[in-house]
């Protein structure tokens, strides 16, 4: 019977990791959009030459970061935020932000001058930095909410034991 209860905690956390991470993915989602869109129309605008189209990353990246921090914290990793989470984050996503827009960077250099360079660019360099930002947020910037819980669980069944 020892396993029973183990099984059912490790279950739990696993649930609770997917469950994260499909609400990220849904806020990632949105954000990218969101995000994309605002690098196509900077484009359009005129934005779609060197160094112009770094800085149109620039802008469409911090749009993004800025509504997904909101939405993450809230939806996603149910944070109480503060100033020590706002600080992670900041510094989370100022790396991610020289992350997504060195390559973005690098590849509008590299790939052959196509009309869907710039897609590509784009999509390559938020992957990039959506994958290191949702294990960043996970057990560095958010960690504490999630450390909490694992304390109760664990708390409530040594008084078992």
């Amino acid at each position: 019977m020892a396993s029973g209860p183990r099984f059912s905690r490790r279950d739990a956390r696993s649930r609770s990791v997917f469950a994260q991470l499909v609400r990220f993915g849904a806020v990632g989602a949105f954000c990218a959009v969101l995000d994309f869109g605002t690098y196509k129309t900077l484009l359009a605008f005129g934005m779609d030459v060197s160094p112009l189209i770094d800085i149109a990353r620039g802008v469409s990246f911090i749009i993004g970061t800025t509504t997904a921090y909101v939405l993450n914290k809230r939806f996603t990793f149910d944070a109480t935020g503060g100033i020590r989470q706002a600080s992670g984050f900041m510094m989370l996503y100022g790396s991610t932000f020289a992350v997504a827009v060195g390559v973005n960077s690098a590849l509008l250099h590299t790939l052959p001058t196509t009309g869907w360079r710039e897609d590509l660019a784009w999509v390559v360099s938020q992957a990039t930095a959506t994958t290191i930002n949702f294990v960043m947020l996970r057990f560095v910037v958010f960690r504490e909410r999630a450390r909490q819980t694992g304390r109760s669980v664990e708390s409530k069944d040594s008084l078992r034991g």
